[in-house]
């Protein structure tokens, strides 16, 4: 019928129109629905306002107007423009649009809440709607783009935010969360839809906080990493999911365990006085087994974007983990295996810890009292030791540092349970990407005030360097305290200074490397990162259909080298078979 929006009727909300409804349109001046998406409206109102002034004046207004503080932020503005719309509602051609009903799965119609913080479980398809609407309506901060594919090809797409989404920014760092790695392990999935929604409608009514936090990190969310074994968990349906029901991709793959084994390597190398045991190189044996399409993705985008901070959103437990998770004796199943970083990942653990109100129950009820002797953070290896891990993979292959948090005993909470599991982690999640601002950043850049890419950038005392990006940038994460930090790249002399972090710092405190170049003939060389043998393709610039590099398989000998199953061999430690690699 004329006057009835299109979505209205499918919820059942449209009637055939009657005198009552036809209205003279007036401006619609109320400060507290200014952002409404129309601008007229008609009187009386609904509730017999016959006048601006006395709708102003109403209790149900005022109220309206305070519910944003009422609420501390939580849903106010789908609720504020829902109230807006039945006090003031949409006038348009002489009719007013009253909203009757509305359908989550349709299209919000015009001057209603384009948004609405559902707390429910998301299909793929609810998900990938919901992500794609949310960056619509916040187009000027959001945008929504694909890292790959499932093994079932469903596209693993993220949201990200940012002052100019898109692009990265010089000395802007890059953080990432991922949700639903393991297929049946959903309230990850389900936290970081309702944050996408929620840094929108924050942004969007002007939060100070989240203003900063979205102008001055960009900030990638992937709900779900796994969608395929979801969609086996969401068949069993939650409160009745097994503990390994959809909890592999489609491969029948642990994606948390798919990952190239680089722990054994540092392990190797951290007894080999002045060898680098950071951004290690991936084995090139490594593709010769099964590499989930999901796995490589990751891979492939941490290649393409400098990230800093990570968190992999897990269930099953009530307690965050940081590296290593491999403990550095393979006999050992549980053994306190710390990295370089060690007091950087525990002020990591305790941010998002502290502030959540469960970890911090020293009640026995939370998932059968564990951890409450360690104040609901572990050194991953020191619970249960794994090989390929995700963790352990950004942290030696990249510059990023990633935690992973147990969000709940239950891996596939009830809905009734999703309200109540956002409001515990809302704020350690935002908590947690703060802290991407802790330590240093600045630029390395030549005597011209050229980048330096792909320089080094050195912590005396702290085993573990960090490289600049294509444009010179660099982040690096440091607890407080005094640090030497050195900086430095092949052809040009090293550059040392000293700085302080204090303990509550907000913002990474900004340190510029200017390099002069060495004269001629006095260059040293300076070791770089392990590399693969520079014969093979790069396998995450090409791959076959199973993820492996183009002609890994079979690589020709050369004349007078190694056939191409030569480092498989070698790379098997004290399993070698030595009387084959003596020839």
């Amino acid at each position: 019928w004329p006057g009835c929006e299109p979505a209205w009727g499918s919820a059942g909300g449209c009637h055939r129109p009657s005198a009552s409804d036809s209205a003279t349109c007036v401006d619609l001046q109320l400060q507290t629905c200014s952002d409404a998406a129309y601008n007229q409206t008609a009187f009386p109102s609904p509730l017999e306002h016959r006048s601006r002034e006395a709708l102003e004046a109403s209790s149900e207004y005022v109220l309206l107007s305070v519910l944003h503080h009422l609420l501390e932020g939580q849903c106010n503005p789908d609720l504020r423009l829902l109230g807006c719309a039945v006090l003031a509602p949409r006038c348009e051609g002489g009719r007013v649009r009253r909203p009757w009903g509305l359908d989550a799965e349709e299209a919000p119609p015009s001057g209603l809440p384009p948004t609405f913080l559902h707390f429910t479980h998301h299909s793929y398809a609810q998900m990938v709607r919901v992500l794609k609407r949310t960056a619509a309506r916040c187009a000027h901060i959001a945008k929504t783009y694909s890292i790959g594919r499932s093994f079932d090809g469903r596209e693993l797409l993220v949201i990200e935010f940012s002052g100019r989404p898109g692009q990265h920014e010089l000395m802007e760092p890059e953080v990432k969360l991922i949700g639903n790695i393991h297929g049946n392990e959903v309230a990850g999935r389900e936290m970081l839809i309702y944050l996408a929604q929620y840094l929108c409608t924050e942004y969007l009514l002007g939060s100070p906080r989240i203003q900063r936090l979205i102008n001055s990190t960009r900030i990638h969310l992937l709900p779900s990493m796994n969608p395929d074994g979801y969609e086996v968990a969401a068949a069993e349906g939650a409160g009745y999911n097994g503990w390994t029901s959809g909890r592999q991709n489609a491969q029948n793959l642990d994606l948390n365990r798919n990952f190239p084994d680089l722990t054994s390597e540092f392990y190797r190398l951290a007894s080999s006085r002045g060898a680098r045991t950071d951004h290690l190189a991936i084995p090139q044996h490594y593709w010769w087994g099964k590499v989930a399409p999901e796995t490589k993705a990751i891979m492939k985008w941490m290649r393409t974007t400098p990230f800093v901070l990570s968190a992999s959103l897990h269930g099953g437990d009530l307690v965050v983990s940081y590296p290593f998770d491999f403990s550095q004796h393979p006999h050992e199943e549980k053994m306190f295996s710390p990295t370089p970083d060690e007091k950087m990942f525990k002020l990591l653990a305790r941010a998002y810890a502290d502030v959540h109100p469960m970890m911090m129950d020293r009640s026995e009820n939370r998932c059968g009292g564990n951890f409450l002797k360690t104040g609901s953070i572990i050194n991953g290896a020191d619970w249960y030791s794994f090989t390929g891990g995700m963790s352990d993979f950004n942290y030696l292959h990249s510059n990023c540092f990633e935690i992973t948090v147990e969000l709940g005993c239950v891996k596939f909470p009830p809905e009734e349970a999703l309200y109540t599991l956002w409001q515990h982690n809302k704020e350690p999640l935002l908590t947690f990407v703060e802290m991407v601002h802790r330590g240093i950043k600045g630029m390395v850049v030549d005597k011209f005030g050229k980048p330096v890419r792909n320089a080094r950038v050195s912590v005396k005392g702290i085993r573990h360097d960090v490289t600049t990006a294509p444009g010179g940038d660099y982040w690096r994460l440091l607890p407080p305290g005094s640090h030497i930090v050195i900086a430095q790249a092949p052809g040009y002399s090293r550059v040392i200074k000293k700085v302080t972090i204090p303990a509550r710092m907000k913002r990474a405190g900004r340190v510029d490397f200017i390099l002069q170049p060495l004269p001629a003939g006095t260059q040293k060389f300076l070791q770089g990162p392990r590399r693969s043998s520079p014969s093979l393709q790069d396998p995450l610039e090409g791959a076959g259909p199973s993820g492996e590099p183009l002609g890994a398989r079979r690589q020709p000998e050369a004349s007078g080298g190694k056939p191409w199953w030569w480092s498989y061999f070698t790379s098997l430690s004290q399993h070698k078979p030595r009387w084959l690699l003596k020839y």
